[in-house]
Formats: C-alpha cells, structure tokens, sequence
C-alpha cells in the first residue's frame, strides 16, 4: 500500500508552553527520544497532560519542537508544513465533509494532487474494499454509524499512500463494543497495507490490543518503552504497574541474593523472588504481583483475612488483608474452586516467577 515505508526518528524533543495562570514556562514534552522502525505500530499511551498529543502533532507539523530534530525516514522534517509531511492523519472528531458522499470524501485528498478521474476512481475503489465500504461509495456521512464515518475518515487518510499514518484518539467517539470491533479493524489494515502507524490513547487496553510496542508517558517524559509483555510483566516503577493493568504493591526487604534470585521478607514471612532485578541485599523494595497472578488457598505465603468475595462470572473477585496490605485477587473460572467467603481466615499464594521487584 506505502509507496515506501518510513520510520520516525525524534532526537532530543522538547516542547515548551507557558502556563497561563503563572505565566511561567513549562516543558509539555522534555528531551524524549523516540525511534519507530519502519512498518511498526506505535502506541503513546498515558493519562491527560503527559504530552502524548503534543509529540503526535509535532510529527505532523501541527506543533513545531523548540528544541531537537524529527526525522522522517532520513529526512528532517522540522522546517516542514504539514502539507509537505508524508503523514496523513485521523482525528479524533473524524472531520468529514457533510455535504460530500463517501467516494467524495475519500476522493478529496487526491483531487488536491490533481490525479486524473481513473486513477482516483481506482484508488478510492481499492481503499473502500480495505476498510470494509465497498457499494457505499454513495452514501452520505451523515447516514453513517460511527463506526463507518471511522472507516471513511481511515480510507480519507490511507488513499493518499502516506509513509506514516497518525491516529488522535481516533476511537473515543465510540460506544464500547465497538471500539474494540474498530481496533480489531485498524490493526488488520494497518499490517494489510504494510504502514508506519502512530497512535495516541490513554485507554490501556486499546494500546495493548493495537501495539507492537507502546511507550508510557508521564508529565512530559517518556517513562518506558517496550512490547505490550514488556510494559505488562516489566514495569520500570510503579506508574507505569498502576497505569497498565491492575497491580498490587507488597513493601519489604530484600534479606538474600543468589545470582539473580533471592529472599524477600513481608509482612514477617520470607519469600523467594525470581529475578531481584539489580538490587542488594538489605534494600527496601517493591513486588509487582498482578491480581490474577494471586491466589486464596488453605495454605500459602502470607496469611490473609478475606474481606471481600464477589462472583463475576468468568472468575471470582477477592480482596484480601495481609497484615497492612490490602491485595486484589482474580481467581479465573472460578466453578470448581474452592470459595472463600468474606471473613475466612486463608493464605494468598503465587510463583516466584510471577513477581517482578522495584
């Protein structure tokens, strides 16, 4: 579909605006350092303010960095109009001409390059089978779902070959079932056509979904980069534990180390750790143990009061009190397991693989 593909490349990135209240200057993003390897789905995920947008609009021109370079393949792009980006975006609001029909839409981007009738007809006839809107062509937008004026405004972007494709929150319109139907969809085009793609979200479980590899942003920096089993198994501190998933935080001290094992003490109980993660011993730390990775047994690691026991379904919700921590614990089909009531007296047990030490 790319004519050819791209990479991305921000080196020393810096953003800077004024607080209007203060007036005092702020960095909205701080030297971040990114490089997207060409036909990669990138997702830059976090909560409002970070500076996901800020990066986005920078590679597209809508923003323009006041410190470092973008490259676009091996081409900086700083001194660029958006128009002269091989970028195309989609917005978050879709931004579709209403008084046009859907082969008009899609057609719009092309008819600017003055490409003759055929040429666009074919375009634009490939790009409606791509995303699902084919027999469509004249419908007008506003006798469309959302989810297919989402289609529309991705075929918009997509018709025009860019080299990279930029996505604003482009699903947050959307009802739930069918955001999940759409992300399904924009993966399966985006490796169908073989794009460079760049995706902002603060939904976690949309970049897990989308992402070969997502990077975390936190108040203007970016806090970690890696694959969505990375980011989820690996967290490099506790905002990035809290942020993907559920977590669980159990403080204590390490007491061992055996090469890259060792001895944990919690709550007064001595517990074995795969990985210590560079630590020595006699340092405070932190285990990362994800809710479903716990479980309520007769006998365990550390003793527990169950203190609640809720039936979900497809698994059953505990939470329990270990001495001063409270833990989450999803139980997965939970039908022939034993139920702890609210109130029993129980241990909450894991592996020692499934814990990951700050």
């Amino acid at each position: 579909m790319a004519k050819e593909k791209k990479g991305v490349r921000l080196e020393h990135i810096s953003k800077i605006y004024q607080d209007p209240k203060t007036g005092k200057d702020f960095y909205a993003v701080h030297d971040a350092n990114i490089n997207i390897e060409p036909g990669e789905f990138v997702t830059l995920l976090g909560p409002s303010g970070c500076g996901k947008t800020t990066i986005l609009r920078m590679i597209a021109g809508f923003e323009s960095p006041d410190e470092g370079d973008i490259y676009l393949g091996n081409e900086a792009i700083n001194a660029l109009t958006p128009n002269k980006r091989d970028t195309a975006m989609v917005f978050q609001s879709y931004a579709l001409l209403p008084h046009y029909n859907i082969f008009d839409n899609v057609a719009y981007g092309l008819k600017l390059r003055k490409l003759d009738k055929q040429t666009i007809k074919e375009k634009v006839t490939h790009i409606l089978g791509l995303v699902g809107l084919e027999g469509m062509e004249d419908r007008m937008t506003n006798q469309l779902s959302g989810g297919q004026q989402q289609r529309v405004a991705l075929a918009r972007a997509l018709v025009l070959e860019p080299g990279v494709l930029l996505f604003d929150e482009p699903l947050s319109n959307l009802d739930a079932k069918l955001r999940v139907d759409m992300r399904t969809e924009i993966r399966r085009i985006q490796q169908e056509a073989g794009i460079t793609a760049v995706y902002v979200t603060h939904d976690q479980s949309e970049a897990m979904a989308l992402s070969d590899r997502i990077i975390v942003m936190k108040k203007g920096l970016v806090d970690q980069i890696g694959s969505p089993k990375e980011i989820y198994y690996r967290p490099v501190d506790e905002f990035v534990a809290d942020f993907i998933g559920e977590s669980n935080f159990l403080r204590g001290k390490l007491a061992e180390v055996d090469g890259q094992a060792g001895t944990v003490v919690i709550e007064g109980q001595r517990i074995r750790v795969g990985d210590v993660n560079g630590h020595v011993a006699g340092d405070d730390v932190t285990l990362v143990l994800r809710p479903e990775s716990v479980h309520v047994e007769d006998e365990g690691v550390i003793p527990c009061e169950v203190t609640l026991s809720r039936f979900m379904g497809h698994y059953q919700n505990y939470q329990a009190q270990c001495g001063g921590h409270l833990v989450k614990i999803t139980e997965f089909n939970p039908k022939n397991k034993k139920v702890y009531e609210a109130g029993a007296r129980a241990f909450i047990n894991f592996s020692s693989e499934d814990v990951h030490v700050l």
